[in-house]
């Protein structure tokens, strides 16, 4: 590790060659909409990516240096800030529920003409701010295409659980259809201890022994077709069906300080489908494009969850003495409606300007009851656990561009958000929300391969209208109380984006940023009207983070032919005062205090091979009632060996969690709360999944190749 470092700091320090730049006059293979190519991107052609052998764009995206990918996220409401990294063509795919992961995957290598990675403004107000937004531009070339995946993964229990996916592409002309579908079923295992202690005396109260399975099972069937006659006439649809399950089962023997041995269980069986169906338009007006896009998405959940107690061990035939039911049955919908237009040269500046308009609608109604000793069932009554919550909400923006000079680029936007909010059942709470959210963006190439960006935008988080809802999580024991007060945190964020080639085709990146951040949503102290208290989400005061990121990602092969290693590096740090002791702390949730990866990789002819190393500091959730902490017990590590008969056919062999790395947690739970404990208790618990093993067989059929496996003989 101490080398490694070593060579990435000679790395960065060394003299960078001239950055990649895309021919400025390569027309299209034929007549297919490509956007013209621009001396702000980086383009990598077939022959960049031969060395690795793609066999899908997934494959490609993942070997362009120094870009992560970033998902988005489909939970957010609305389209445009659910956008992730990648555009397919210049257009951003017209799906929330397809993860970009998903569709690069279904797209075979041979069908991508050439990538390029530019700043966000590239592509639209959507990716404004973005440092690297990622193009895939594809060949064009007529005919049918696809990819056969057949999986297996071994698990320590022995058990092996199959997979399949395929996808499909016919295209004809400027017509293009695709068909996917892939069973997605992922069952793994986790073994371990819970140690519940007194924290006052050190006495431990209660020991436990745990076996969990989970099931998880995704399967989907999609479709999209498109007709995209030029850059500024096309049209798109797609849809998507997902009847998603999953399920839990837990045996847990419990060994108490002072009683008998007993077993309980915990079940849990969620069925949770979903469904999309969307669509864009685009059509050239007054020199510039406009574009319609539409979108309808429906996610249902039908989730039971039960906790067992007996009296003492099953093997004794033991009885019931207790336990708690949950059901939850809920239906959230979305509607979306955004139209914009954009222009490339108005007066000399590059201008977009549109509206979006959604309404979203959640139904829920939550029952949880105890169980006594005859099985005879009691409800709970929660603070809010039947409730309907609708949002209206629309949003007009504008964003304009200039080059101020070849290296010198500025973007300004500006965003008027406004909402109505209604909550309806065991609450009532009515709102009116409205924001301006302006940002502004210099990029700037001052010369010798460095680039930079700087970024400041005003943004408003959404509301998670799951947190309307109360909700008991049976593996916790713990309830989580809805709160019909929450209002959305803002914050102004600022980013500065550095980075150059290094050895000719590598990267390094230096990313740094600081959030100030208003109305921080953590969590509060609730009363219903008992005045009995509840842990709940709500608005906490103002917090700040600062994160530096460094990325290298470079070419090895002066060391050894063929090797290539990426290396990612964030620390970070959050303050808060704590709601409870005035004291100033981290943010609740997934904030590390540093987090690092390590990906090194060999393609060596027919074959390639490689590992990943990563690991990250402790987080922790601070609540009303108890401090959540998780952390690793040492890295993780995964790796994996390739084979390659001939181009289109790969089998992979893997092993995920190679280290036998468990996770950790520690609870400190106050009873009742933290602002009045009387007493304190300390849970330890230590989870392991072990290794697995998994094998992969991937075939692509039809097309034309346009990356030849090379020959390094």
């Amino acid at each position: 590790m101490m080398r490694f470092a070593s060579i990435t700091a000679a790395l960065f320090a060394s003299a960078a060659h001239a950055q990649m730049t895309p021919p400025g006059t390569q027309p299209p293979v034929d007549a297919s909409p490509i956007a013209a190519p621009t001396q702000r991107a980086t383009a990598y052609e077939p022959e960049f990516f031969a060395p690795f052998a793609p066999s899908t764009a997934l494959d490609m995206v993942r070997r362009v240096p120094g870009f992560s990918l970033e998902e988005g996220d489909a939970d957010v409401r609305g389209f445009a800030g659910a956008a992730g990294n990648v555009v397919i063509n210049g257009v951003r795919p017209s799906s929330k529920a397809t993860t970009l992961e998903t569709t690069l995957a279904r797209i075979p290598a041979d069908s991508v003409l050439r990538v390029e990675v530019g700043p966000g403004d590239l592509f639209g107000a959507e990716y404004s701010g973005k440092s690297q937004v990622l193009n895939v531009i594809l060949s064009g070339v007529g005919g049918t295409s696809g990819n056969v995946t057949v999986s297996a993964r071994r698990i320590f229990t022995g058990r092996i659980t199959p997979n399949a996916a395929g996808s499909v592409i016919f295209q004809r002309g400027a017509s293009t259809i695709s068909l996917a579908a892939a069973s997605e079923h992922n069952h793994f295992v986790d073994e371990g201890t819970d140690e519940l202690t007194d924290l006052a005396t050190g006495d431990l109260v209660e020991f436990r022994r745990k076996f969990i399975s989970y099931d998880d099972r995704d399967t989907y069937v999609s479709g999209s077709w498109a007709l995209e006659q030029a850059p500024d006439k096309s049209i798109r649809l797609n849809g998507r069906w997902e009847p998603s399950t999953f399920e839990v089962e837990q045996d847990v023997l419990v060994i108490l300080a002072n009683g008998p041995p007993r077993d309980n269980i915990l079940l849990q069986r969620n069925n949770e489908p979903s469904y999309e169906l969307g669509g864009d338009m685009t059509r050239p007006l007054a020199g510039g494009a406009i574009k319609l896009v539409a979108l309808a998405t429906r996610a249902e959940r039908d989730n039971f969850s039960a906790s067992r107690r007996h009296n003492g061990l099953l093997s004794d035939d033991a009885q019931v003495i207790g336990g708690f039911e949950q059901t939850q049955q809920a239906r959230l919908d979305e509607r979306i409606g955004r139209l914009g237009w954009s222009h490339q040269d108005l007066a000399g500046f590059s201008f977009e300007a549109g509206g979006e308009a959604v309404l979203n609608t959640l139904e829920s109604d939550v029952e949880l009851f105890v169980i006594g000793p005859d099985g005879a069932r009691t409800r709970i009554d929660l603070p809010i656990d039947n409730a309907t919550v609708k949002e209206a909400r629309g949003e007009v923006f504008f964003s304009a561009g200039r080059l101020l000079s070849p290296a010198l680029r500025v973007d300004t936007g500006l965003n008027y958000e406004f909402s109505r909010l209604k909550v309806r059942g065991d609450a009532t709470a009515d709102r009116k929300l409205r924001f301006l959210k302006p940002s502004a963006t210099i990029d700037w190439r001052p010369g010798g391969g460095w680039h930079t960006q700087f970024f400041i935008r005003r943004n408003v988080a959404q509301l998670d209208f799951y947190d309307f809802i109360s909700a008991a999580e049976l593996s916790s024991d713990r309830i989580n109380a809805g709160n019909e007060d929450l209002v959305p945190q803002r914050a102004w964020e600022f980013r500065l984006t550095v980075d150059r080639p290094i050895l000719r085709t590598g990267l390094a990146k230096l990313d740094l940023g600081h959030d100030l951040v208003s109305l921080l949503q953590d969590r509060v102290l609730v009363f219903d009207d008992e005045g009995q208290a509840f842990d709940a989400p709500g608005n906490i005061g103002t917090g700040r983070r600062y994160f530096a990121k460094l990325t290298l990602d470079a070419p090895l092969g002066n060391l050894w032919s063929g090797l290539r290693a990426k290396f990612s590096g964030q620390i970070q740090r959050t303050r808060v005062e704590d709601p409870i002791s005035g004291e100033m702390r981290n943010f609740s949730g997934f904030f590390r205090d540093w987090e690092w990866s390590l990906d090194v990789r060999r393609d060596a002819g027919d074959f390639s091979y490689g590992f990943e190393v990563a690991d990250g500091d402790r987080f922790t959730f601070f609540r009303t009632d108890e401090f959540d902490t998780s952390f690793n017990g040492g890295p993780f590590g995964e790796a994996f060996i390739e084979y390659r008969p001939d181009a289109r056919t790969f089998i992979i062999l893997d092993v995920d969690n190679l280290f036998d790395t468990g996770g950790n947690r520690e609870r400190l739970i106050f009873s009742p709360n933290r602002a009045l404990p009387d007493s304190v208790a300390r849970e330890f618990r230590e989870r392991k999944r072990h290794l697995s093993f998994g094998i992969t067989l991937r075939r692509s059929f039809g097309g034309e190749s346009a990356i030849e496996k090379p020959d390094i003989s």
